[in-house]
């Protein structure tokens, strides 16, 4: 009994040292090479508020918090009764306006009537006068070989000039005639500038009434909804929020040493919290121009310096629409930069799948 159990010691303690080694030289092996940098950090995405544009009451919720919507899908409805009655005021207005010009169109036609009318007339009193002219003329001739009394020769000149007086009169017809034509053209612009102006507060009041049925501007996630049937909110208030899960980052910081090496477009590794074993491969998409202090929260595996440079690391929408339900914000996890592109990642940063 002494022996079998020194014997067993013996191999627990061989077996403890064993496991020991394993552990001491994986972490050995398995540790970042001199030229991979991580910093801690958050899945984030972008979001986007759903707001009002003008005050009113919310009447109807067409989405549920945490549900998928597509681009153009209705997610709320504010109430439209008072835009829509202004709607048709508009559209009596803009009858009114095109009756206008319809009228003014009438009058139109009516003062080139009476031009026209007028103008016949004039020619009527010319070929009057040139005859009363022949008269006078011939009148004046028999009356100097005393065919003609004196008295004709009067009255033949009376009718000259009557004949001319009667030409300029009509003259002045054809003229009034073209100011009142000249006068209605002017109706006729001032009451199509009117169908404008009421044509463009239907097509406003129309916008607003659209304005009222709030979409969604982009594929994503109903994240929260603020405002719930019957509130109401001001111009600009919110009602909704959604996240954009075909445009997710994560965002850390790194030293003015690490920083220095990279460029936008290098290559990085994620690994969330929730899936240590699983390889994101990420895009830097953005590096702070200048140096601020790291925030409390952030801790990096370099010792802690003062200043550190904000950077953001972007996956991929191709690979986001692969895994669109697994997609949340707010998941911890680390995230890899390589400050050598031209050699390999370490193997147990390589992507999953790859």
């Amino acid at each position: 009994m002494k022996i079998t159990t020194k014997w067993l010691l013996r191999t627990a303690v061989i077996a403890i040292a064993g496991w020991l080694a394993w552990s001491y030289f994986s972490s050995i092996s398995s540790a970042d090479p001199d030229y991979v940098f991580r910093s801690n950090g958050r899945i984030e995405a972008v979001e986007i508020s759903i707001s009002a544009k003008a005050p009113g009451r919310v009447i109807e919720l067409a989405v549920h918090e945490g549900e998928f919507v597509t681009q153009g899908q209705l997610l709320a409805r504010l109430d439209s009764a008072a835009q829509e009655a202004l709607l048709h005021q508009a559209q009596a207005q803009l009858r009114q306006a095109e009756s206008a010009v319809a009228a003014a169109l009438s009058q139109v036609k009516l003062r080139e009537s009476e031009r026209a009318a007028a103008q016949a007339v004039l020619a009527q009193r010319r070929a009057e006068l040139g005859l009363a002219e022949s008269r006078y003329n011939r009148t004046q001739q028999l009356a100097a070989q005393g065919s003609m009394s004196q008295q004709d020769l009067d009255n033949a000149n009376a009718a000259l000039l009557g004949a001319e007086a009667a030409i300029a009169a009509t003259q002045a017809q054809v003229e009034a005639a073209d100011a009142a034509i000249e006068a209605a053209k002017t109706a006729v612009t001032g009451a199509a500038s009117s169908v404008d102006a009421a044509q463009a507060l239907l097509d406003r009041l129309k916008i607003e009434l659209t304005d009222n049925e709030l979409r969604a501007p982009r594929d994503g996630r109903i994240q929260f909804i603020i405002a719930r049937p019957g509130e109401v909110v001001g111009a600009g208030g919110r009602v909704m929020n959604v996240v954009v899960l075909r445009d997710v980052y994560m965002t850390f910081f790194l030293p003015t040493a690490v920083v220095g090496k990279l460029a936008l477009g290098s290559e990085a590794r994620i690994i969330v919290d929730a899936a240590p074993n699983y390889v994101i491969p990420a895009t830097i998409s953005y590096i702070a121009d200048e140096a601020q202090f790291t925030p409390k929260t952030v801790e990096t595996q370099l010792e802690r310096e003062k200043l550190m440079f904000r950077v953001r690391a972007q996956i991929s929408p191709a690979l986001l629409d692969k895994y669109l339900d697994q997609v949340k914000t707010g998941l911890p996890g680390v995230v890899y930069v390589r400050t050598d592109a031209s050699v390999p990642w370490p193997e147990h940063l390589q992507p999953s799948g790859s």
